[in-house]
Order: structure tokens, then C-alpha cells, then sequence
């Protein structure tokens, strides 16, 4: 490419720093933007009834004549779970190796947005020219198939993102990471490399994923007298694909459960990345046709989320199984940090039933560690190192990986969402901040619910409702019905009927005093003195401030 102008390369992570989840970012040269990824997170606990959360992508919508198109590294929901609502907005084309596409037609059908979505399925080596960007995707393993990392050429330099990777010399599915390839653009000179923090902070190496199909084999050994349930990440296809062999060699029958399971193992075997012996999987109804030592259930719910099909087996709300004495359940996963609780619970009310719960060595992570990490810094060298995917503390732990590997500590940025990074050959430096933060999705509602909503639900949720009825005569403002009170979540009242009595006729005075002092009132006046009145009697007798609504009617 040959050299431009003096304009320099932007990048800016719209989402994904500071947290686990919800990454994407864009990379902008003049009049070329491109944006890798575009993720969910999964809401915290003080977010109440809220379902996702997606990025704002404020920035992009503003400069939409730009945009060339998404390109994605791999399937996980907090890499394509915002597209369906991102693509409404900005609706350019998406590039993405075959199974990555796969799971989001998946999710475009959902949202009947197959037909107005342009998508074009890359291969490893493949190079797409967006505007004044040159994207490559380079093979990489992670804990599902097709992971990429991808090298961006622009007119200063190369970037290369590692997507989330690990280093899997023996993947279950396909070939090992292209290190060779790594080494080749290493060669040509990269200006930045942006990489996956997750284990940053864990010395050593991640084991493959193989190692898994051996622990898989013992477990089965040991338990071939009993039903095996497995609880897994509805995304890790090779995981499923070890269950399934294991459960071919010891004679078992298998049951995928779960929606977003059964979705992708569909995608999965549909495109040829799962290889599974005729007469092994059966539908969930079959299950009453063979001895439960002969079967196996891979299910959904290893993270304790209280909807997914393992939860609700254990709550014993599930319609097709119930958990016996005997049954082996198996935790093959990490609690994700904040999930611990979750799946404590599950593991508690599946140990009650009688299951025999193992939640030890049937997981390895789909992340790279110190020693990988070290391996790629070695392989690129690259001038500037900007660690992406994690909470601060993983992203400090890459940077000093980067600094012990000899990248100069004034070239090691570690960013926060929004921030704008100009950078070319001679120098780089933070320039800008662009607007970010989350939007909330509570069902069809994109958006609709923001701070004052949640903290009017926090506010529900501690201290509960009264509404206060009056009746007025209009024109006259003479009080004709009422005060009456409804509360809700504050105290039960049919214990409380003197509190509830004594407060009315409290209020029942205030309202008076305040008609007789001035009989044409405006009605804001009368409800910030219900308001007044009942917070400061229901503080003095319960030391509780539920939210009053006043409801003035007049006739």
C-alpha cells in the first residue's frame, strides 16, 4: 500500500474494555471505518429485569457514510450477540469465516433480518479490501471452531487483533494456530498488536482441549452405571463433539438440550464441524425408551442462569426430565466471575436430589496464558501493544507481559471504552473520547429503560409502593372522596391496618389544612404535600421509604 497523506490510523474499542463481554471496536482511516466484532454482556445484578446489554454505538451511527462493514473473529455471544440490534441502525455487509456466519444467519433469522443483511464467509489466508483497510484473517483455536485472529493493513502500518485465542497444538476440530503465519507479518514489521486478556494474569500454558475427551473417558469408566447429565457452553462444539465419542465407546445414547445448544450443534453439524455416528443423538421424548445407563443428556445451564434447561431440571420445573438418585451431573465449565452464587445454587439443588455433582477438571479455558501470550509478543514484536479483553487487572497483567518482551512502557496503552488512539509509524497517543456505555435490552424494548427506570426499580425493589386516591369536585376542590392507599411490596396490610388507618387520617388532615388555606390549589401543590406528609410519617413509625404515587381524580 503505498503511503498517503499524513493521517493517522484511529482506533477506538466502542465496548469490551474494563469488562468481560460486550467488545467491539473500531479501526478508522480517513474516510474508512471498520469494525471488528460486536458483542453483548451479560447484566449485572442490580440490573433488574433487564435481559442483554449492547453497546452504543453513537459514534458509528454519526459517521454511517464511513462504515465499510463488521468483521467478526469468532461466535461467541460477546463477539455477535449485539448484531441483530446494532445491524438496524448500520446495516453494512459482515465478514466472517464459515461457522462464525453460520451461528449468525442463526440469530439474523430470529430477528427476520436474513434477507436484508449482506454476509460473505471468509477463509484463512483471505484478504477483504474495506476502503483504505486490508483485512486478513489468520487461523487461531479458541473454545469454539473457527476462531480468527485478523491483521489489519493500513496505509501506516500493520495492527494485528488476536481476537480471543489460545495456542491448541492437538485441537479437537482442524488445524493448529497458523504460528507460522504470525511469524511471516512479524517479519514484515507490525505497528500495534491488540490481545486477548482474559488469562493474562495465569502463568503457564492452557491446556488443549483434547485433554478434556480423556478426563471425559475416565468419568464415563466410573460412572457407566448411571445417567450422565453435562452441563457445557451451548457454543463449545468440540466439547460436545469428546461427549459424543465418549458416549459412542461406552454404548450411550445422547440428548442435546437446551435452545441455544440444539441451535448450534444443528449449525455445527449442518456445515461439518461435528462428526456424530448414526443412531447416537436422540430426540428428549426417546429417553423413557432406554435404561438411564444408557443415555446421556449435554445440556445448557453450566453457569447457573436460572431459565437454562439444567437450572430448571434441578428446580424441578423441567417438563421432560427429572433428576434421580444416582444421576452424574457434570460441570464441564468455569463459573464465570459474578456467576459463583448461580451455580453453587444449582450444584445444592441437584446434590439434594441424590445426583452425584462434579464440577472438578472437565474444563480447560478457551484463553491464552502467560507463556502463549509471550509466544505471539515474540513472534509479531510489534511496536506499540494494546491488551484488549478483560476486567483492568487482566489488562495490566498483558501489559506487563508486553514490557518484560521489550515493548517500551510508553507504547503500552491500556485504554478505557470510547477512548481514540492516533497512531502511525512515529508516534501514538491518545487524541479524543468518542460517546459509549450500555444500552439495556428488557424484552422488545431496545434502549427504553435507562438509569431513572432501574433506579426506580431498585427503588420498588427495597422499599415497595404506595399510591394515594383522592377524589376532587372540580371547580370547587372540595375533598368528595378519599384519601385511600394501596400499597404493594411496603408491609402486608392486613397486619398493618392501624398503620394504614393512622396515616390516612394524617393525610386526611394535611389535604384539608392545604384545601382550606387556598381553595383553588393546583393539584402539583396538593401531591407534594401527600408526598411530604407520608414520607415523613411512614419514615418516623417504620424507618422505610417506599415510593408514594398520589392519583388525584376530580368530578
Amino acid at each position: 500500500m503505498k503511503k498517503q497523506s499524513n493521517s493517522k490510523l484511529k482506533i477506538i474499542p466502542i465496548g469490551g474494555l474494563e469488562q468481560i463481554g460486550m467488545n467491539i471496536t473500531a479501526f478508522e482511516y480517513e474516510d474508512s471505518i471498520v469494525v471488528v466484532d460486536c458483542g453483548l454482556a451479560f447484566p449485572e445484578d442490580d440490573m433488574l429485569g433487564i435481559d442483554l446489554v449492547i453497546p452504543d454505538v453513537t459514534y458509528l451511527k454519526d459517521n454511517i457514510e464511513k462504515v465499510k462493514g463488521f468483521v467478526i473473529t469468532h461466535g461467541h455471544e460477546d463477539h455477535i450477540g449485539a448484531l441483530s440490534y446494532v445491524l438496524k441502525d448500520i446495516n453494512v455487509p459482515i465478514y466472517a469465516t464459515k461457522l462464525t456466519i453460520g451461528i449468525i444467519e442463526n440469530k439474523l433469522q430470529e430477528h427476520n433480518m436474513l434477507r436484508s443483511t449482506r454476509r460473505k464467509v471468509v477463509s484463512y489466508g483471505q484478504s477483504i479490501n474495506l476502503g483504505q483497510l486490508r483485512i486478513e484473517f489468520i487461523k487461531t483455536n479458541h473454545s469454539i471452531q473457527d476462531a480468527a485472529a485478523l491483521a489489519i493493513y493500513s496505509p501506516v502500518g500493520i495492527v494485528v487483533h488476536t481476537g480471543d485465542f489460545k495456542v491448541d497444538y492437538t485441537p479437537v476440530f482442524g488445524d493448529a494456530i497458523d504460528l507460522q503465519r504470525f511469524a511471516e507479518i512479524g517479519k514484515k514489521g507490525v505497528l500495534a498488536m491488540m490481545s486477548d486478556s482474559t488469562n493474562a494474569e495465569k502463568a503457564g500454558f492452557t491446556m488443549s482441549e483434547r485433554t478434556v475427551g480423556v478426563t471425559f473417558d475416565h468419568l464415563f469408566a466410573e460412572h457407566c452405571n448411571s445417567r450422565i447429565i453435562i452441563a457445557t457452553f451451548a457454543s463449545n462444539v468440540d466439547r460436545v463433539q469428546q461427549i459424543i465419542r465418549s458416549a459412542c465407546k461406552y454404548g450411550k445414547k445422547v440428548v442435546v438440550e437446551g435452545r441455544s445448544m440444539v441451535n448450534i450443534i444443528t449449525t455445527a453439524l449442518e456445515l461439518g464441524y461435528l462428526d456424530i455416528p448414526k443412531n447416537t443423538l436422540i430426540e428428549i421424548d426417546e429417553l423413557k425408551n432406554y435404561p438411564d445407563e444408557k443415555t446421556v443428556i449435554i445440556t445448557t445451564g453450566s453457569q447457573g442462569e436460572s431459565m437454562a434447561a439444567l437450572s430448571r431440571m434441578a428446580a424441578d420445573i423441567h417438563k421432560k426430565v427429572t433428576i434421580k438418585p444416582g444421576d452424574t451431573v457434570i460441570f464441564s465449565s468455569s463459573p464465570i466471575p459474578g456467576n459463583e452464587k448461580a451455580v453453587s445454587r444449582v450444584v445444592n439443588e441437584l446434590s439434594q436430589k441424590g445426583a452425584n455433582v462434579i464440577v472438578r477438571d472437565a474444563h480447560v479455558s478457551g484463553h491464552a496464558c502467560q507463556e502463549e501470550l509471550k509466544l505471539i509478543y515474540s513472534l509479531l514484536k510489534p511496536k506499540y501493544a494494546i491488551p484488549v479483553h478483560g476486567e483492568y487487572r487482566h489488562l495490566k497483567a498483558n501489559a506487563a507481559i508486553a514490557e518484560a518482551l521489550g515493548v517500551e512502557k510508553e507504547n503500552i496503552f491500556i485504554m478505557q471504552s470510547g477512548d481514540v488512539l492516533a497512531i502511525d509509524a512515529n508516534e501514538a497517543k491518545i487524541v479524543d473520547k468518542v460517546q459509549t456505555g450500555a444500552i439495556l435490552v428488557d424484552g422488545l424494548g431496545v434502549g427504553d429503560v435507562g438509569n431513572i427506570v432501574l433506579r426506580d426499580r431498585q427503588h420498588l425493589a427495597e422499599d415497595g409502593i404506595m399510591i394515594v386516591v383522592l377524589t376532587l369536585e372540580k371547580g370547587t376542590n372540595q375533598l368528595l372522596a378519599g384519601p385511600d392507599i394501596v400499597s404493594r411490596g411496603f408491609v402486608y396490610v392486613r397486619e398493618s391496618e392501624d398503620l394504614m388507618e393512622e396515616a390516612r387520617q394524617v393525610l386526611y388532615e394535611a389535604i384539608e389544612n392545604c384545601l382550606m388555606s387556598n381553595r383553588y390549589v393546583d393539584w402539583n401543590r396538593i401531591k407534594l404535600v401527600i408526598r411530604d406528609t407520608m414520607n415523613d410519617f411512614i419514615w418516623k413509625k417504620t424507618k422505610r421509604k417506599p415510593m408514594i404515587l398520589p392519583i388525584i381524580m376530580d368530578v
